[in-house]
Order: C-alpha cells, then structure tokens, then sequence
C-alpha cells in the first residue's frame, strides 16, 4: 500500500513528491529518508513538499541534499510551516535555498503560499530571490502568506534587486500574493517591481 501511495505522488517522471505526507521534521533524523530520495532521484525538475513542516535542523538537512541537483527549476513548498513559529521560518528558507544560490540552479516556480510566516518570512527569502538561479523566474505564488506592509515592501525590494542583477532578463510571468494584508502602501510598493 505504502509503495502504491508513493508511486502515485510521482506526478511527472522528474517530479518528487512528498506532498500530504503530514512529515513533522524537527531534525536532520526526521527528514532522512526525504534527502535520501533526494539525492538518489535521477533529472530532479520539481520538488513537492506541501502539506508537511519543517524546523531549521530539517531544511539544512534537505538543503544540503537540493545542492547536487543543479537542474531543479521548481519549488512547490506551499503550506510547509504549519505549527512552526514566525520566527523559524527565516532561517529554514535559508538554509532551504543556500546550496540552490550556488550550484547553478535556474528556478522557473517558487509556490510558497499558505505558510502564514509574516514579513519576517520575506527576509528569509530576500538572497536568494537577488540570486542568479532565481533570474529565470516565472511564477511566484505566496498567496496567504501574511506578509503585511512591511513584507510587501521587502518582497518589492527583492524583485526589484533581481531585475537590476539580471541586467533585465527577469521576467515573472506570474505573481500570486493574495490574502497578504499589503494595504495600499505593500501594493503601491510592489507595483513598482513590476513597472
């Protein structure tokens, strides 16, 4: 039954999926037999992590199994901090994406939506979407992520860097932050990453 379940959350052939697993890592031990499939997994385009939680302890650990796959474009991490406090998240998305920063990873998706982290969540995010492997993205979902004003004007930040570092060959095709608590002063600065 349980090799069954596995092989049908396979979507695609270079897909990894570990997605609704209810995965509690609190430690690299947690998270062993993920970055084990991990690294074995041969052409790894898309990584499925929705539905479980992690702490810093476990997305070093899952970190340091995404630097070997330099051809990874696709994160979908929605609702991956459920339980986890606030102040977390930041240093798990580090660690998350360091290894992505320099092993010449070119990400087209980022889905990290329903993880309610606050502008605090947005710092965690801010090197690496200055990054080169995040000059190729496409579509950025962070709906409910309640990013506030505060994160609004960070993300912006973000974006923009990335454009300018990309000498203009970032294009996001599509952006999703819905359910965020911008206001008019997170949205208007957002705006502007888009002019």
């Amino acid at each position: 039954m349980t090799d069954t379940l596995s092989k049908s959350l396979k979507s695609t052939e270079h897909e990894l999926s570990w997605a609704s697993r209810g995965l509690k890592g609190n430690s690299a031990e947690d998270v062993k037999e993920l970055c084990d499939d991990i690294e074995q997994f041969n052409q790894l385009i898309a990584l499925r992590l929705e539905g479980n939680t992690i702490n810093e302890a476990a997305a070093t650990a899952i970190g340091i199994a995404l630097e070997k796959h330099s051809e990874i474009q696709r994160l979908i991490w929605n609702d991956l901090f459920t339980t986890r406090l606030k102040t977390e998240v930041p240093q798990s998305l580090i660690k998350l994406t360091q290894g992505l920063m320099t092993n010449g990873a070119h990400i087209v998706e980022i889905n990290l939506s329903d993880n309610a982290f606050g502008p605090i969540g947005v710092k965690g995010l801010e090197s690496f979407l200055c990054s080169s492997a995040c000059f190729t993205l496409e579509e950025l979902r962070l709906n409910n992520c309640g990013m506030g004003i505060d994160g609004g004007k960070l993300l912006a930040e973000a974006l923009i860097t990335c454009h300018k570092n990309s000498q203009g060959k970032f294009a996001l095709k599509q952006f999703v932050a819905g359910r965020n608590r911008l206001e008019n002063e997170g949205a208007q600065a957002l705006s502007k990453a888009f002019e």
